[in-house]
């Protein structure tokens, strides 16, 4: 491994000669946007870059724990589900569209990787067993290794002073989530059908693929293949805050679109945040903070479906916003972290521009590492075994700009692909809610509530409703008094069908039962159901940006807590929070996950 100081004096060829002025930061990079020094924050040694970077303008690109339970080699072909399988086979490399933060806006953005049309992808080889592990450490603790954080720095100055047009630079890779996430690209046997990596069983190992192929970039820029990226940790109080080594503007790592009120060390990640309350005190968020983790981690994750998110098989349309509670857990700090101030929440609060924040990738880097903690947790945690879900595959330009054709099940297994997490502890494993007052003391009975279902839907509200209130609705249990056999065998989950909306705008609601409807109760308590969040993106679909989805909560626990096991129904309340555009709700209902 090359020394810091071998490094600084002497780059890489592939970055000699192609650093411009820092007068030259601000070239326009995009049709109706300029490159921000606050994102390039680097001083390079020749105008090259300058001119590929105008040449891009006038083509509109715009920046536009341990082992797993798989190993290579691991998975053996069913004929039998082979003949009849669907799995995604990547993207078309003959389309891809230009895309847009929001429908009917003139702003076309250019997401589109380097051509692929006609070129040739190589299948994916995992890193030899002889190469040196890369470790990945939580930011709040590398931001105090000063060779480290200058290592991190550099790596990422060279990726931002390669050519535009090369395929590892910062332009492409920002792009890569763009392309993927925001309608540009279409399913490879169904062009008529957009590819989206949100939503879906899809969206842990595509980003780990994406983080992976991006670390091995930064770490061949720097000569060094044990180079890691950090993890935000902000599932621990140490580590809520976004890390020192982002806040520095004169560094390539930090990014001038990031909520500015969110930037002290003071600040932690809230997961509850209403876009409104700035001053809650800092046990208030840890608190609710380690509660929403074991919820969307423990208690509401029980299942893999409910983890992961639904299936997602060639030919399906694009699914819709919601997804497993994996992809809940991570989507507030998108919106907590991106520019308050933007019309579309950039960089990090909309899904085409995330990928020009640095922190995208250290959040994503928790992200992964929570879906290995939630494989140690027990029970039925593990990964899917479907053929479509391990055939699946996608395409990534590596660390040699060769474009690769990678499977899911190629990233199932960490240490596989040469990868580990730092321990860390896990204070929120502790943290399960406990009930307000009154449904401690209460006896489990509908009665409580108002009587029989049947009586009660007479005079609640009709669905489908448009949630501009709290609103409260008697759901009918199909069952009641489970025994812990049947619990084993099927989880309680409560489903909030029908939720419409526009894919553009941030849309959130709350969920609790049994509750108080005028002063509902946070993560902390029981009555807690979850919640719903739409990080804007469009969705690709047909020119428009509505779509239908849905929430679904594990109550299996929660009813257990609040005494309600043996209710003939239970009183759900929605609450809505501060969004941008209307949400109409379908219903509510109850059904079984096994």
């Amino acid at each position: 491994m090359a020394s810091l100081t071998s490094l600084i004096s002497s780059p890489p060829s592939s970055t000699n000669n192609i650093f411009p002025k820092t007068s030259q930061l601000s070239a326009p990079i995009g049709r109706l946007q300029t490159l921000r020094k606050s994102q390039l924050a680097v001083t390079c040694k020749s105008s090259n870059v300058l001119a590929a970077a105008a040449a891009a303008s006038r083509r509109d690109v715009l920046l536009g724990l341990g082992a797993g339970l798989y190993g290579a080699g691991a998975f053996v072909t069913d004929p039998f589900s082979a003949a009849f399988a669907r799995p995604i086979d990547g993207p078309s490399q003959d389309v891809c569209k230009l895309a847009t933060p929001s429908p009917g806006n003139p702003l076309q953005i250019e997401c589109c990787p380097p051509a692929m049309a006609g070129r040739e992808s190589k299948p994916f080889q995992f890193p030899s067993p002889s190469e040196p592990k890369r470790i990945r450490r939580p930011a709040h603790l590398a931001s105090q290794d000063k060779e480290y954080v200058e290592k991190y720095k550099l790596a990422m100055k060279r990726m931002k002073c390669l050519p535009p047009e090369d395929p590892r630079s910062f332009f492409q890779q920002a792009k890569v989530h763009c392309a993927y996430c925001n309608g540009s690209y279409v399913q490879s046997s169904h062009t008529n059908l957009g590819l989206q990596i949100h939503f879906s069983w899809l969206f842990l190992p595509f980003h780990r693929m994406y983080l992976h192929f991006y670390e091995r970039i930064l770490g061949s820029l720097i000569q060094d293949p044990t180079f890691a990226l950090p993890f935000w940790n902000w599932d621990h109080e140490d580590g809520m805050a976004i890390a020192e080594m982002f806040k520095d503007p004169e560094s390539p790592l930090f990014d001038g679109l990031r909520n500015v009120y969110h930037l002290p060390s003071n600040k932690p990640l809230d997961l509850r945040w209403d876009r409104v309350t700035e001053d809650k005190p800092f046990e208030r968020i840890r608190d609710d903070n380690y509660a929403r983790v074991y919820e969307l981690m423990v208690s509401g994750a029980q299942r893999r479906l409910e983890f992961f998110g639904p299936k997602y098989r060639a030919g399906d349309p694009p699914p819709a916003g919601g997804g497993g509670t994996s992809e809940r857990l991570h989507n507030m700090a998108h919106l907590w972290t991106g520019g308050h101030n933007q019309q579309f929440g950039e960089d990090m609060g909309n899904f085409y521009s995330a990928g020009r924040d640095p922190i995208f990738y250290v959040h994503h880097c928790n992200v992964d590492r929570l879906w290995n903690v939630w494989k140690t947790i027990g029970g039925f945690r593990f990964d899917f075994d479907d053929y479509d879900y391990l055939n699946t595959s996608f395409l990534f330009y590596d660390e040699n700009s060769d474009l690769i054709k990678i499977k899911v099940k190629d990233v199932l297994d960490p240490q596989a692909l040469g990868l580990e997490y730092e321990d860390r502890p896990i204070p929120w494993r502790n943290s399960r809610p406990v009930p307000t007052a009154a449904n401690a003391a209460r006896t489990a009975t509908a009665a409580a509530f108002g009587g029989p279902a049947e009586a009660q839907a007479a005079v609640g509200p009709r669905f489908p409703l448009v949630l501009e209130k709290v609103t409260t609705v008697m759901v009918p249990r199909p069952k009641k008094g489970r025994t812990a056999k049947e619990k084993s065998a099927a989880s309680e989950i409560l489903v909030v069908e029908g939720i419409e909306l526009e894919g553009d705008k941030v849309v959130q609601f709350e969920v609790v039962i049994n509750d108080d409807p005028d002063n509902p109760s946070g993560p902390s308590n029981s009555e807690f159901a979850g919640s719903f969040l739409n990080i804007p993106h469009v969705h690709g679909n047909n020119g428009h940006n509505k779509f239908v989805t849905g929430l679904r909560m594990d109550i299996t626990e929660l009813l257990e807590d609040i005494g309600a096991e043996n209710d003939d129904q239970i009183q759900v309340t929605l609450v809505p929070k501060k969004s941008d555009g209307p949400v109409t709700i379908g219903g509510l209902k109850i059904e079984y996950s096994s």
